[in-house]
């Protein structure tokens, strides 16, 4: 039973100790998070909020530090942002790409250390544009160029404190430091969710609710099921003699993810109409055609627009793919495989072998990107369905997927370390 688990966790020392560091950190974040820049208008930031759910939905990620606009409003996106920009330019430099696939632990933790360099300057860009937009809305005020410069400091040194708690967090807890802070932040504003629809709850809401309970069950149930799901290629090894010694003579698998790519194209599908919206709103007071155009995209591209979700739809399964092919290469396994030994039987090795991976990954592909595009627009949906927008953001999109991937991989790790010593016990 999951209690009994629970018991042998905090019976296991090293394992106790790392399950209160996470917790501890977790404290320290949501300090952080409630601790404001001076000069908000809290009212206006209300109402800049209600008007722009796009940030509404960025805000979820921070558990509500954008909201409040605390130290770490930020959250982890600049590091995040960092991290994804490099990949990226691993397709474009030779030797960056070495550097991250060939040159293994001390490669990879080299290209993080540039990632990390990466996003200082990411920060204080993030920071300046979001603290020169509230400030045009009136959200916040700043009394000269030396209280702003104060507070962008501040959201950048915040910022970069979450990137240094989530690499130990890494380093000394259980599972990925940075997957843990974002999954805090996500399921902090619960609590305040639940009253929320305690409030808004009337009589004659009781179907609504109950068919927004209903679509939650679903939606987290096909979630872990498409998270979970693999397309299995059968591989097999022929027998090698070398020495005295004989290898291969097995037959595997090769996984296939129905979503290789993750939650990463629904962040890139969501700055994609992120800074448009941005730019579009700082240009909204000018006047003449500018203004009017400017006036015209915010209205048409409103989140809460069909517009805008059939725009997000569609990035999102347009990223999937293109982020798949930046992060899987059927060539280079194809090659692994023969200088291994290994063949998919039925298929000869090298070219062959790389089109029908190929060939397998793109039906495989289209269900994934079809489904997260789906999971992107889902907060829309459930929205228009039931009129119960409290949990809405936390069932679909990114903060769902993470929850989900962060759970899963947190309990894969500590089941993995109890099974070890209870192995060393027998």
């Amino acid at each position: 039973m999951w209690y009994q688990k629970v018991i042998q966790i905090f019976k296991t020392k090293d394992i106790r100790d790392k399950v209160l560091y996470v917790l501890v950190v977790f404290a320290l974040y949501r300090l952080m998070a409630n601790i404001p820049i001076p000069g908000i208008n809290v009212e206006n930031l209300r109402n800049f909020f209600n008007q722009f759910q796009v940030f509404q939905l960025l805000s979820t990620f921070t558990g509500g530090a954008l909201d409040s606009f605390s130290i770490v409003m930020l959250g982890l996106g600049p590091y995040i942002t960092a991290i994804i920009i490099f990949q990226l330019l691993t397709m474009i430099f030779p030797a960056l790409e070495r550097l991250y696939k060939e040159e293994g632990e001390a490669g990879r933790q080299k290209f993080n250390q540039y990632a990390r360099i990466g996003a200082v300057p990411l920060a204080m860009l993030q920071g300046f544009g979001m603290m020169a937009l509230l400030q045009r809305q009136g959200v916040v005020v700043f009394a000269n160029p030396l209280t702003f410069a104060a507070a962008l400091f501040t959201i950048t040194a915040g910022s970069l404190l979450l990137m240094f708690l989530g690499e130990l967090v890494t380093e000394k807890g259980i599972g990925n430091g940075v997957s843990l802070l974002i999954f805090a932040g996500i399921v902090s504003d619960f609590p305040k969710n639940i009253v929320q629809m305690a409030q808004a709850y009337t009589a004659g809401m009781f179907v609504n609710y109950a068919i927004f309970f209903v679509m939650s069950v679903v939606i987290i149930a096909a979630v872990v099921l498409i998270n979970e799901s693999r397309r299995n290629i059968p591989v097999s090894y022929a027998k090698r003699v070398r020495g005295s010694k004989m290898y291969g003579g097995v037959s595997t698998y090769l996984p296939l993810n129905i979503n290789p790519a993750g939650v990463i194209p629904i962040i890139f599908a969501l700055s994609i109409l992120l800074f448009p919206t941005m730019i579009a709103n700082f240009l909204g007071a000018a006047s003449g055609w500018v203004g009017q155009s400017a006036r015209w995209f915010s209205t048409v591209f409103a989140s809460s627009s069909w517009t805008y979700g059939i725009a997000y739809f569609l990035l999102v399964v347009v990223f999937t793919y293109f982020y798949t092919a930046v992060t899987f290469d059927p060539k280079n396994i194809a090659e692994n495989m023969q200088k291994m030994g290994g063949f998919i039987p039925g298929i000869r090795p090298g070219a062959p072998t790389a089109n029908f991976i190929y060939y397998i990954l793109n039906r495989v592909l289209l269900v994934g990107a079809i489904f997260l595009g789906l999971i992107a627009v889902m907060p829309q949906i459930v929205g228009a369905m039931t009129g119960v927008v409290s949990f809405r953001f936390l069932i679909g999109g990114t903060s769902l997927l993470i929850a989900v991937s962060v759970i899963l991989e947190t309990v894969r790790q500590i089941n993995a370390q109890l099974q070890m010593r209870e192995y060393e016990t027998f």
